[in-house]
């Protein structure tokens, strides 16, 4: 691509020793093709140049791929331990804080922003749940466990029927999302290094999909209009 831009200044331009490149194109004009490209390809161009950085870390790039909600999500992943200072962070700043996984309502839910698009995404932990039965230590108990992001979950030992029941106040914007139920079926063990689950439940009766390491989601999805 930069051969290419050079060969077409003609040859007297190159003869009169005018080297010209990527790294020649005006910053206003590298920040318009950014515009069109997704987060993790513009943190892959800025390396390209001086040009290519100083666009990389526009103001009005970034605000593109953040949620228009943006200003409420800092708010909710600031407290008051770790206040976030929105006035003093760049759009790029706020993109990359949001990222990161943002604890809230006592720790039990979390929200972070998916790199790559910018979606938005919710994890509620069991304990945010009504579960049937959940405080019946004869039929469930809390585990911890280093593979969960709350580092506990429900375990379930025995039981005929339950159900799960939840709410969220969060504030979404209008788009299309996926609903995941995350369950371990058995209870996981390590032999010789590797994972184990041993399966001694069924589930029927729910479109499940299973992905390697013997989790269970059942998919729902919704679409949320503008209010």
């Amino acid at each position: 691509m930069g051969s290419w831009i050079s060969s077409i200044m003609g040859p007297e331009r190159e003869a009169e020793g005018h080297d010209t490149g990527l790294g020649c194109l005006p910053e206003r004009c590298v920040a318009e093709v950014m515009l069109h490209l997704d987060p993790l390809e513009i943190c892959r161009a800025a390396r390209l140049s001086r040009a290519f950085r100083g666009a990389a870390s526009a103001d009005f790039v970034w605000e593109t791929k953040l949620p228009k909600n943006y200003g409420h999500l800092m708010e909710l992943a600031s407290d008051e331990k770790s206040p976030c200072k929105n006035t003093s962070l760049c759009k790029k700043e706020i993109y990359a804080r949001l990222c990161r996984p943002n604890p809230f309502d006592g720790g039990t839910k979390e929200f972070w922003l998916e790199k790559s698009s910018g979606g938005i995404c919710l994890s509620i932990s069991s304990k945010a749940l009504l579960i049937t039965g959940i405080d019946d230590r004869r039929y469930w108990k809390y585990l911890p466990t280093e593979e969960s992001r709350f580092h506990m979950v429900a375990y379930l030992q025995q039981i005929w029927w339950f159900e799960v029941d939840g709410e969220i106040d969060f504030c979404f914007p209008a788009g299309t999302y996926s609903l995941f139920f995350r369950i371990h079926l058995g209870r996981a063990s390590k032999r010789f290094g590797r994972r184990f689950v041993a399966l001694s439940t069924s589930m029927a009766g729910t479109r499940n999909r299973c992905d390697s390491s013997y989790r269970r989601r059942t998919v729902s999805r919704l679409y949320l209009s503008a209010i």
